[in-house]
């Protein structure tokens, strides 16, 4: 798992690369929650994600949530084949996230 980031004007653009799953859960919660507290406005790029299970799952909604919390938007810019299975899965659109 990498999570590449740009930043710019309050914006931070994380694309998040390889697995999305209970091992790197720890790792992935610290690198999303810290560059949510140094930006207004976080986008989440999952295109290259490989596999995702029920933790990653949760991670984005524990950001959406804290995003909610803190006045700061958070949208996903864009999803792989595994992030969508995961969605399709839990009954979710990808536009809930």
């Amino acid at each position: 798992m990498n999570v590449n980031v740009e930043k710019s004007d309050g914006l931070s653009r994380l694309q998040i690369e390889g697995e999305m799953t209970v091992f790197y859960a720890a790792a992935l919660k610290k690198d999303l929650l810290d560059n949510l507290a140094d930006c207004s406005n976080l986008d989440i790029d999952l295109s290259q994600v490989s596999e995702m299970d029920t933790a990653g799952f949760q991670l984005l909604f524990l950001i959406k949530r804290e995003a909610g919390l803190s006045d700061k938007s958070m949208r996903i810019t864009a999803h792989s084949p595994a992030t969508l299975s995961v969605l399709k899965l839990y009954g979710m659109d990808e536009e809930v996230l």
